[in-house]
């Protein structure tokens, strides 16, 4: 199995960072790469049409590895989810009595399109609650979502880990029944691609949106889409210059193009070339590669193991192993635990989790081990 990988990152020795869910420490190789880009902005003089297009175009192939895509022209950058997800909407026909699907206290990103989509178009959103019982909690969960599914759906819109509890969605009977019924299936991977597999070839998405500044260990406000075949012929939220055919011709520029670029590059946010961006997530992708998405999540299970057990010991509800991720862990707290005493406690011991409503969320990665654990473990046990 892997080792731990601190030695990469630039994290202080004195704290405890469980907490990639909320944002992702940089990698040494990522800042560096930050820095060079910056530098070529300081002599744009050295910048060519190459420059615009071609580590765009790399960035692109490492992200359609990492979800086994087969095709980097699937591939669109864009800034945020709500971009990528903002594109799905502009392009769902939906009507009066149609039902867009959705779940309880999801991630809000891939939420307020569909809101408004269903004002704008008379379509029911339905959300699908939350069991109440922890037991079999992700199994249930995922039932019901299937049991929603019908002839009247038109779209399903979830992520593929929960955002604060870590319930894994059983993406490939959700994309079956979707399927029966004609409807898209479109995934917010922000919490999950880059650290628990995620393959297009399998769960076979029409769309999947990550944001690259958690799991994908890029910086903010840079984000990876994949569109299916699908949006072809769609239309974008942006027209940009850099979206149509033979764009990187810079002499014939006010030819104007009608036809865009083909699959899913028309629908990439405008100025994707990003000088220092993109190379900063080039890294990125390029470490967890190398280190490979599944044994990041074997990683963080190993590590993980001897305080989840002790958390369930302490009388502490966590969702079943089976029915949840590995790199972000949902502990639900009892009602006389505090959050404000929780946080004040975390932060005197340089413990860094996040609490999201009644959920201690844990999110640990190749930098951390069982000592960070321990540590975490001490600080609950003042207030347990």
């Amino acid at each position: 199995m892997i080792t731990c990988q601190k030695h990469l990152f630039s994290l202080p020795n004195d704290i405890s960072y469980l907490n990639v869910a909320y944002m992702s420490p940089l990698l040494k190789s990522v800042q560096a790469a930050g820095r060079e880009g910056i530098e070529t902005k300081v002599r744009p003089y050295e910048l060519s049409i190459d420059s615009f297009f071609s580590p765009p175009e790399h960035l692109k192939a490492l992200f359609s590895q990492v979800i086994q895509a087969g095709d980097k022209d699937r591939i669109a950058l864009v800034p945020s989810v709500s971009y990528g997800i903002a594109n799905v909407a502009n392009n769902l026909k939906a009507k009066p009595g149609d039902r867009i699907i959705l779940l309880e206290e999801q991630f809000p990103s891939n939420v307020y399109s569909w809101q408004r989509k269903a004002a704008e178009t008379g379509a029911e959103l339905v959300y699908i609650a939350s069991p109440k019982d922890m037991q079999n909690k992700g199994k249930l969960w995922n039932q019901a979502i299937l049991d929603a599914i019908d002839e009247r759906t038109v779209l399903v819109a979830l992520p593929h880990v929960h955002w604060s509890e870590g319930i894994v969605f059983d993406l490939k009977s959700i994309r079956e029944k979707t399927r029966q019924h004609n409807a898209w299936m479109v995934i917010d991977g922000t919490q999950s691609v880059g650290a628990l597999a995620f393959s297009v070839q399998e769960f076979q998405p029409d769309a999947l949106i990550a944001g690259g500044y958690k799991w994908l260990l890029g910086p903010y406000s840079m984000g990876l889409a994949y569109y299916s075949e699908a949006f072809d012929n769609g239309l974008p939220i942006e027209d940009s210059w850099m979206n149509r055919l033979n764009s990187e011709d810079f002499s014939g520029l006010v030819n104007y193009q009608p036809v865009y670029k083909p699959k899913a590059q028309r629908y990439a946010v405008g100025q994707y070339s990003n000088f220092i961006g993109v190379p900063m997530q080039i890294a990125a992708l390029e470490q967890v590669l190398e280190w490979g998405v599944d044994n990041i999540q074997a990683y963080c299970d190993a590590i993980s193991k001897p305080a989840i057990q002790q958390f369930r010991e302490q009388g502490f509800e966590l969702c079943e192993d089976e029915q949840r991720s590995k790199h972000l862990i949902g502990v639900k707290l009892p009602a006389h635990i505090r959050p404000d005493e929780l946080k004040a406690s975390f932060q005197k011991e340089k413990v860094y989790v996040s609490v999201r409503g009644q959920y201690l969320r844990i999110a640990p990665h190749l930098y951390n081990t069982t000592d960070d654990f321990e540590r975490l473990l001490a600080c609950m046990s003042t207030l347990s």
